[in-house]
């Protein structure tokens, strides 16, 4: 730790000298992170935090969050459909999600509204910035938030009329157009709307079909938000739409961006939601909040799984005129989901000089009804998972003195968990009628009911050693629930799995100077997990109903617990401007991570017939890569022409706790060329320019292709390769 301080201390110092030596007209801006009891400069907070700008998301190009996260430390995310909509912060986080129910690590909140498990929708339209909490929330939003929180925020309407039309072209047949409109009444009622259409063809070639789009993008966001401001009271109102229309079929045989399928399967999000935020500013300062949400989202997610077509032996040594049988199979797999939350939260602030305190209540209801498809289900599966969190929480802020802050948060939360689905036997002389939405008229069997109480928080300790310098210590409970897996072909010991909690150490370091020229933030943390929930796949023949037989083969996905496992590291973030025409930026994340006392019996290399166990102990967690860096440089080549450079590096990781293959570790280069005057910009970009291959999501303890009789091998998804395009927006 006593190197850790002195590296800091010598960063800050040298880049204060670098700083002084030049006259600057440009400071860095206040950042303001809302997702707190209070709206609080990140300089203040006693967490480890990354904010990335309006700005940042609009000279990048991004469209969606999965564009963003390499901005900040210790952030990774998988694909396995038409975008990375699944999370992992330092480490811990959900990698995909089928047919079991998923109580999830990383939670997603836009605009107040709970977008965990419908990330799909995480649209950067119009947003205003997104905040990256890292480690367990378990005071503020408790279950969804053991590893982190991300927390995306839109832009206010405006005083005066505003509006602005943007769009952009690229490679692979991308455009995309938006619209905002905004003002306010006489300030005292304001409003903002939007809305936005992105297309793409995608990277895909299917030869078998002759297309190029079957792996597009085609999404449409509306989003609305209107203030209304009293004397004492402040309301606001948002209001989002999400219509999106993605292909999906990213899996080749060949391991590139070449695929066979015959049956491209499908990425669909239609979401409605709205939030409500009621605030009442009492005569002592003290304000009364009430916030409200709900969130109703259909979900359609299909592939084809057999990644080929049923010529796909022809002429190849799987011939079937070779064997007088079909090597080959054909399947194709589907879900739909119904998934509904609501959450209601008052809580009372009390405002003072020395001492402030928070207490709440929360409360969080969520209905997800599934339907599956399957081309070897007799009957499509059915299922129901309904929760209900509810939850007391408070803090306490005491300020012993101008330079020394402490800060308590406690929550106790209660969550009843009801799943039932028919993938039991129906009982014998039943008659029944199936009517959808309600499918637990007709389900038996695999049916669950728990009721679990938690509890989690924290408790800082802040000092200011001067007016540029603050430092903390930081120890904080998480805590994520248990739940049920599907029963088939998985043992009955494990149809079950605990609860995890976590507890989380970390000393900071925040440091700026005087000119506002120079901010860095740099944190240590050691997290210890207990029980912790872990993926796992069993692989079982179709043909013989053996696991680990031959393949062709069906997939039972289930969650179970290792005894306990530990992520610990570093994350730096750096933003410096020597003079008026370079800013520099720089993040750095450096993670371990391991599991302890961990025996997996579905790992490929595992004997479960015979009761042998792979030891998984001392392994690296999966989707967990060591290092992840980033460095962006801002040139302002004239008054209105800039060059945006921009080079990301991350490690490799594993792609499951259930095989070994591994991701490869990469660099990436990006840049931009802009022009900015007065009310309208353009930019010219590239994205990962030398058009390396990485991968985003990967399988490693199957075969999938018969040409090579089914021999296991790994299989990749990768992102998006060299593309270059155009983007521009004009404001009136």
């Amino acid at each position: 730790m006593r190197n850790l301080l002195y590296f800091c201390f010598l960063i800050f110092n040298t880049n204060f000298l670098l700083a002084q030596e030049t006259q600057t007209q440009s400071t860095i801006d206040e950042i303001i992170v809302t997702a707190s009891f209070n709206d609080v400069d990140s300089y203040s907070l006693s967490s480890s935090v990354s904010v990335i700008t309006e700005n940042d998301i609009f000279r990048r190009n991004a469209n969606h969050l999965e564009d963003l996260l390499f901005l900040a430390p210790n952030i990774n995310y998988s694909t396995g459909a038409s975008r990375g909509k699944f999370y992992q912060i330092r480490g811990i986080g959900e990698r995909s999600e089928f047919t079991e129910p998923v109580n999830y690590s990383v939670g997603v909140i836009i605009d107040g509204i709970d977008f965990t498990g419908i990330a799909l929708g995480a649209s950067t339209f119009d947003i205003n910035q997104v905040e990256i909490l890292r480690g367990p929330q378990g005071t503020l939003y408790g279950a969804n938030a053991l590893a982190g929180l991300i927390n995306i925020v839109s832009n206010n309407p405006t005083e005066d009329f505003y509006s602005e039309v943007s769009g952009s072209i690229s490679e692979f047949g991308g455009k995309d157009i938006g619209i905002v409109i905004s003002d306010s009444n006489n300030k005292n009622f304001g409003y903002r709307l939007g809305i936005k259409n992105s297309k793409s063809d995608g990277f895909i070639k299917n030869i078998y079909l002759n297309q190029s789009d079957t792996n597009n993008i085609d999404e449409t966001i509306t989003r609305a938000k209107f203030t209304k401001n009293f004397d004492t009271t402040e309301l606001t109102l948002n209001i989002f739409y999400a219509d999106i229309d993605n292909g999906y079929d990213a899996f080749s045989l060949d391991n590139t961006r070449v695929t066979y399928s015959d049956e491209p399967g499908y990425d669909r999000q239609k979401t409605n939601a709205a939030s409500v935020k009621f605030e009442k500013t009492l005569k002592n300062d003290d304000v009364i909040e009430l916030l409200g949400s709900f969130a109703d989202s259909e979900l359609d997610y299909a592939y084809d799984e057999d990644w080929s077509n049923t010529g796909i032996c022809d002429g190849t040594p799987c011939d079937t005129k070779l064997f007088g049988f079909d090597w080959w199979y054909s399947s194709f797999d589907s879900f739909n989901r119904d998934n509904q939350n609501n959450t209601i939260d008052l809580r009372y602030i009390s405002n003072s000089k020395n001492t402030n305190w928070v207490i709440g209540f929360y409360n969080r209801d969520q209905d997800i009804n599934l339907i599956r498809k399957y081309t070897y289900l007799e009957n499509d599966f059915k299922s129901s998972f309904d929760t209900r969190n509810s939850a007391i929480y408070g803090q306490l802020t005491n300020n012993f003195t101008n330079n020394i802050k402490l800060e308590a948060g406690l929550r106790f939360e209660e969550r009843k968990a009801n799943y039932i689905d028919n993938n039991g036997p129906t009982p014998e002389g039943f008659f029944c009628i199936a009517i959808y939405p309600k499918p637990e008229s007709c389900l038996f069997d695999n049916n669950y009911s728990r009721s679990e109480n938690f509890w989690g928080g924290k408790v800082s300790l802040q000092g200011e050693l001067n007016e540029n310098l603050m430092i903390y210590a930081l120890l904080s409970r998480g805590y994520k629930p248990g739940g049920v897996n599907i029963e088939g072909t998985i043992n009955k010991q494990n149809l079950n799995y605990d609860s995890e909690t976590m507890w989380n150490y970390e000393l900071g370091l925040k440091a700026n100077n005087q000119d506002k020229t120079v901010f860095l933030q740099t944190s240590i943390f050691y997290q210890d997990r207990d029980d912790v929930q872990t993926k796992q796949s069993l692989v079982t023949s179709i043909e013989s109903g053996i696991e680990g037989g031959d393949c062709p083969c069906s997939f039972s996905d289930y969650i179970g617990n290792a005894a306990s496992g530990s992520n610990y590291g570093i994350e730096l973030e750096l933003l410096l401007i020597p003079n008026n025409k370079l800013e520099i930026f720089s993040s750095l994340g450096i993670l371990e991570t391991e599991f302890k006392n961990f025996i997996s019996y579905s790992h490929i290399n595992a004997d479960p017939s015979n009761g042998i166990g792979y030891d998984l102990s001392g392994r690296e967690q999966s989707h967990a890569p060591k290092y992840h860096f980033n460095l962006s440089l801002n040139y302002n080549l004239s008054e209105y022409l800039f060059l945006n450079l921009n080079f990301e590096a991350k490690d490799e990781f594993y792609f499951s706790d259930r095989h070994n293959s591994k991701s490869d570790h990469y660099n990436l280069f990006n840049f931009v060329i802009g022009y900015k005057k007065d009310s309208y910009e353009i930019n010219f970009y590239g994205k990962n320019i030398t058009d390396k291959d990485f991968q985003t999501r990967g399988f490693g303890s199957f075969g999938n292709d018969p040409r090579k009789f089914y021999i296991t091998e790994q299989y990749s998804q990768y992102a998006t390769p060299r593309i270059f395009g155009i983007n521009g927006k004009k404001t009136f």
